[in-house]
């Protein structure tokens, strides 16, 4: 198959130029891992203050510095190894794409893959002989056969023939600098035997570890075990959490005495919740695909409901002190300390802090918070901006509510600070 060959070629000499379609927190960090590897590569976005910035080497993600922006641009843009725009015509010169764009879930909890189509659309318009296309967003086992692939064939082209076709799942972890985009395993499965065979030849550009997987569902399902998985056994200690208080013991010794086995178990944590966009969606995904084929993925169900009920279990418990304290939640001062969804990230997607600061409002509280990363958050139609004075705002709360352990904090000083606290993730130990 002289185009099979031919792009394979193209990828081990780094003359294939490649594009990536979405350069959020996915996408940015792959396009840049590919630049600094010698490769041209052109990031497509619909949001043209994405592209300003990447242009000018600045950039918006916390994984990836504007130094390292810096020196993958150029103040001549044919000589710039990253040049970003938001024009789908980049992709007639570019021999593989990758998709990263946003698979929320609808107000019903059903998979919104119109971004996908309307990248695949976009690709689809653009396509040529020998190229490669991979998806990267979370979705459900089926979608890049079933939704992506006639995106892309519109114009008679066929995957595994004419063009090759794959699904890698995302693994990037926000924040992490034990585990990166290159040392992370890339698990990939393509659409028949020469799909694979050109994005294992691809991703093995960047990334020590490739895993091939049989096709492009097998790839799909294994994102969703993996974050399914952490969706179980968070909101199985979250229950636990719940069980050891309603039996007067600390569930942190009793978690960190079951983690000393050294085989047979493995440590999660209690918390507000859980947030992200990975952990509490892409479960829901496996689990509408199988309510299609008449399956109810209990598991699945269960685990989203104990974890979106934590918030409110910890909302009680700041009643709870409040009321030991002779305060009532309603006119109380709660600032509640974090509200990105973990720690040393700004990321506040499906953060539990919002719920939190969303109940303990209904509860009549006059609700303030605080996060070295966030400066102002918006949710249910309320804005708020983190405190300017941490010092200050500890002094004027009745309880403090520990949300999102920063790292940056000093938590000897605020537990001398804070009056009262609550605190969810254990900070003060």
């Amino acid at each position: 198959m002289a185009t099979k060959e031919a792009l394979l070629a193209a990828i081990q000499d780094h003359s294939a130029r490649i594009a990536v379609v979405g350069l959020g927190y996915v996408g940015l960090p792959l396009a840049v891992a590919f630049a600094e590897r010698g490769f041209r590569v052109v990031g497509i976005d619909v949001d043209k203050r994405k592209v300003d910035a990447l242009n000018c080497g600045r950039s918006y993600v916390e994984d990836i510095s504007s130094e390292r922006l810096a020196h993958l641009a150029a103040t001549v843009p044919s000589e710039a190894r990253l040049q970003a725009t938001s024009d789908y015509a980049a992709l007639d010169s570019c021999a593989a794409t990758i998709i990263a764009v946003p698979t929320p879930l609808g107000k019903s909890r059903d998979p919104d893959l119109r971004y996908v189509v309307a990248a695949g659309e976009a690709v689809g318009r653009h396509m040529h002989a020998g190229m490669l296309v991979s998806l990267e967003s979370t979705t459900y086992p089926g979608t890049t056969e079933e939704l992506l692939r006639p995106a892309l064939e519109g114009g008679g082209l066929r995957a595994g023939e004419d063009y090759f076709l794959a699904f890698s799942p995302e693994r990037i972890d926000p924040g992490r600098r034990d585990w990166t985009v290159e040392t992370t395993p890339k698990v990939v499965g393509g659409v028949t035997a020469a799909c694979r065979e050109v994005a294992v030849a691809l991703y093995g550009q960047v990334i020590e570890r490739v895993i091939p997987v049989s096709s492009s569902r097998a790839a799909e399902m294994v994102k969703l075990l993996e974050n399914t998985f952490r969706a179980v056994n968070i909101a199985l200690v979250n229950e636990i959490a719940i069980m050891c208080d309603k039996l007067g013991l600390d569930v942190w010794e009793i978690i960190d005495a079951a983690a000393s086995k050294p085989y047979g178990f493995m440590k999660f944590t209690p918390g507000p919740g859980v947030g992200g966009h990975c952990i509490p969606l892409d479960p829901y995904y496996l689990s509408w695909k199988l309510k299609t084929l008449n399956y109810n993925a209990r598991f699945i169900q269960l685990a989203g409901e104990i974890n979106s009920e934590m918030p409110r279990y910890w909302v009680d418990k700041v009643q709870d002190a409040l009321n030991e304290a002779g305060k009532a939640v309603k006119g109380s001062r709660v600032l509640v300390l974090g509200v990105a969804y973990k720690k040393d990230v700004s990321d506040v997607r499906e953060s539990p802090a919002l719920d939190v600061i969303e109940l303990l409002r209904q509860k009549g509280a006059d609700v303030r918070y605080h996060d070295p990363y966030v400066s102002a958050i918006e949710h249910n139609g309320h804005s708020l901006q983190s405190e300017a004075d941490l010092m200050a705002a500890l002094a004027a709360a009745d309880c403090l509510v520990i949300a999102t352990d920063h790292s940056s904090y000093d938590w000897e000083v605020i537990r001398k600070r804070a009056r009262l606290i609550v605190d969810t993730r254990h900070a003060l130990v």
